[in-house]
C-alpha cells in the first residue's frame, strides 16, 4: 500500500487529486471543532461516556468524535446513509423509482438528486431530535422566552447546515479527488477517533495494576491485528469464472479466440451492510430521544434494553440484519442478467454453459453462494468484538474500560475496507496512465 502511494505521488495529476482530497479532509476535520452556539457540549460528552445509550456511541464513531462535542459537523454522514437506505428500499416498492434505476447514468443522477433532498429532510429531523435530547438533559443556555425560540432555530439550522456541508464536501472529492467522497470522510473521522478510543481503553486497563487487566492489553492488540489480516484476506478473495471468446472474422482480420475470466468478489458489498444494520438497530434508541428513558420494570424498559450491546438478542438480530442487508445490497449492485447479455453480445461464454438465460442462472447461483460467505464474514467481524467485550468485561469483574471495543471492531473494518478500496483506485489510475500506446 505504501509503495502504491509513493508511486502515485510521483504522477502530477494523481498528486493534485491526493492533495485536493487531503485539503477537503482537513476542512472537514476543522469543521468538527466549530461549536454550535447556545449549547453546553459537556452534557453530550457525559451521555456518551456513561454508556447508557449506544446510539450516541455509534453516532460519535461515525462523526469522528465531533458528536460528543456537539459541533457544527456532528451529524456527519448519518443523514446521507439513512437517506440511501430509504431510497434504495423504495426503489423496489415504487415503480417510478424502479424505472429510474434502470435508465442508466441519467436515471442514477436523478436518484442521487432525490437522495440529497431526502438527506435534507432527515438532517432537519435528526437536528430536531438532538435538540430535544440536549434540552431534556439541560444542555441549553436559554430555556424561556424569545431567546429560547431563537436558540432553537439557530441550533437546528447549524446541525442541518453542517450535515449538508459534509455531503457537499464528499461530492467535491468524488469530482476532483481520490476515492468515494463519503467513504473518505467517514474514514478520516474514524481514523481520528480510533487512537483516542483505544488509548483510553489501554490506559484504563493498565492503570488498575491488576494482572488480568494488564494481560488483556497484548491480547486485544493481537486480536485486532488478526481481524485486520482476515479483513484484508477476505477483501481480496474472489471467484474467477473462466470466459472463452469465440473467433470471428471482421473484414480480413480475425478477432477473439482468447480466454479470460470474470472475477466475482466474495465480499463485494463492502462495509455498507454493517452500516445499514447499525442504522436500523439504532431506531429504538432514537425513539427514546423523544420519549425519554422509561421506568425500570416496564415493558418498554425491557424492550429497549434488548437493543443494548450487553444483550445477546442484540448481537443475534444484528448478525441476521447484516446477512439480509448484504443480499439486498448485492442484488442492487450486481445484475447477472446484464452480465450474461454483455457476454453474448461480445461472443463470450462460460465453458460448458449455454449463452443467455443459462449463463445468467449459473452466475446467480455462484453469486448467491459467495454472498452467503461474504455475509457471514461481515456478521462475524461485526459481532466478534461485542462477544469479546463481554468476555473481557467478565474477566475484569465488570470493568467499563473495554466497553469501547464493541464499536472498535466495526471501525477497523470500515477503515481497512476504505483504505484497500482507495489503494485499488490509485492502482487503476496509474495503470491507465502507463498503458502501451497503439504505436508501441
Amino acid at each position: 500500500m505504501f509503495e502504491t502511494l509513493k508511486n502515485a505521488w510521483k504522477i502530477q495529476d494523481i498528486r493534485r487529486k491526493l492533495l485536493f482530497t487531503l485539503l477537503i479532509i482537513v476542512i472537514y476535520r476543522l469543521g468538527g471543532y466549530i461549536p454550535v452556539p447556545f449549547l453546553d457540549a459537556t452534557v453530550m460528552s457525559d451521555l456518551i461516556n456513561n454508556g447508557s445509550n449506544n446510539i450516541f456511541a455509534y453516532l460519535n464513531t461515525l462523526s469522528g468524535g465531533t458528536f460528543a462535542q456537539a459541533t457544527l459537523m456532528c451529524l456527519s454522514i448519518t443523514p446521507y446513509i439513512n437517506a440511501q437506505i430509504i431510497i434504495q428500499l423504495l426503489t423496489y416498492a415504487i415503480p417510478p423509482l424502479e424505472r429510474l434505476a434502470k435508465e442508466g447514468e441519467a436515471g442514477r443522477a436523478k436518484i442521487n438528486k432525490i437522495t440529497k433532498w431526502t438527506t435534507l429532510g432527515i438532517a432537519l429531523f435528526q437536528s430536531w431530535a438532538y435538540y430535544l435530547t440536549l434540552k431534556n438533559n439541560g444542555a441549553l443556555t436559554y430555556t424561556t422566552g424569545f431567546s429560547k425560540v431563537l436558540s432553537e432555530i439557530v441550533i437546528i439550522l447549524c446541525f442541518t447546515a453542517g450535515g449538508m456541508l459534509v455531503i457537499w464536501l464528499g461530492s467535491l472529492i468524488d469530482k476532483n479527488g481520490i476515492g468515494n467522497g463519503i467513504s473518505m470522510l467517514l474514514f478520516a473521522g474514524i481514523v481520528a477517533e480510533l487512537p483516542t478510543s483505544f488509548g483510553a481503553t489501554f490506559v484504563a486497563l493498565g492503570s488498575t495494576g491488576e494482572p488480568v487487566q494488564i494481560a488483556l492489553i497484548p491480547i486485544i492488540v493481537v486480536v485486532f491485528i488478526l481481524i485486520i489480516a482476515l479483513i484484508i484476506f477476505m477483501d481480496n478473495a474472489e471467484r474467477r469464472l473462466p470466459i472463452q471468446y469465440a473467433k470471428r472474422v471482421v473484414g480480413r482480420k480475425m478477432y477473439g479466440g482468447q480466454s479470460t475470466y470474470l472475477p466475482i468478489k466474495v465480499a463485494m458489498s463492502g462495509v455498507m451492510p454493517i452500516i445499514f444494520a447499525m442504522s436500523f438497530m439504532s431506531i429504538p434508541q432514537t425513539i427514546m430521544m423523544f420519549t425519554g428513558t422509561p421506568e425500570v420494570g416496564t415493558f418498554w424498559y425491557g424492550f429497549l434494553n434488548v437493543f443494548s450491546y450487553t444483550h445477546p438478542v442484540y448481537a443475534t438480530i444484528y448478525f441476521i440484519l447484516i446477512i439480509l442487508f448484504n443480499y439486498f445490497y448485492v442484488s442492487i449492485q450486481y445484475n447477472p442478467v446484464q452480465i450474461a447479455n454483455d457476454l453474448r453480445q461480445n461472443n463470450g461464454a462460460i465453458p460448458g454453459i449455454r449463452q443467455g438465460k443459462p449463463t445468467a442462472d449459473y452466475i446467480t447461483r455462484v453469486v448467491s453462494r459467495l454472498v452467503l460467505i461474504g455475509a457471514v464474514f461481515l456478521g462475524v467481524i461485526a459481532i466478534f468484538p461485542i462477544i469479546f467485550t463481554q468476555l473481557a468485561t467478565l474477566l475484569t469483574s465488570g470493568s467499563a474500560a473495554v466497553s469501547g471495543l464493541a464499536l472498535g471492531g466495526t471501525s477497523v473494518l470500515i477503515v481497512v475496507s476504505v483504505a484497500l478500496e482507495t489503494v485499488r483506485g490509485l492502482e487503476s489510475q496509474m495503470m491507465m496512465r502507463h498503458h502501451k500506446g497503439f504505436l508501441e
